[in-house]
C-alpha cells in the first residue's frame, strides 16, 4: 500500500466517522473532551482525586458514543477515563447540533 492509498484511505474514514457523528450527536446530552478521545453522552460523573499533591480526574460515562476511527464500534456501553490532563464538559443546546457543512453528501 502506497502513502498516497493510506492518506486517501485515511480522509475517507475521517468523512466516514464525521457523517456518523452528525448522525448520531442529536441522541446526546453532553460532550465530553479529554486529551485523548472526544465522547458523547447522556449521563456522566466526574471525580476529582487528589493523591499525594497529584491531582487527577476520574470520568465515568454510560451508554456513550466515542470519537475514534480506529474503534470498529464506537458505541460504549461504559466509559472509565482516568487523566492528569484537563477534562472538558459542554452540555449540548439544540441550537448546537446545527454542524457547519451538515448539507455534505452521503
Amino acid at each position: 500500500m502506497s502513502a498516497e492509498d493510506l492518506e486517501k484511505y485515511e480522509t475517507e474514514m475521517e468523512l466516514k466517522l464525521y457523517r456518523e457523528y452528525r448522525d448520531v450527536v442529536g441522541l446526546f446530552k453532553y460532550v465530553i473532551e479529554t486529551e485523548r478521545r472526544f465522547y458523547l453522552t447522556n449521563d456522566y460523573e466526574m471525580q476529582v482525586h487528589s493523591v499525594q499533591g497529584e491531582v487527577f480526574f476520574e470520568v465515568s460515562m454510560a451508554d456513550a458514543w466515542v470519537w475514534d476511527m480506529y474503534r470498529p464500534a464506537r458505541f460504549v456501553k461504559q466509559v472509565r477515563v482516568l487523566t492528569f490532563k484537563d477534562v472538558n464538559i459542554e452540555e449540548l443546546n439544540k441550537s448546537d447540533l446545527e454542524l457547519p457543512g451538515a448539507d455534505l453528501p452521503g
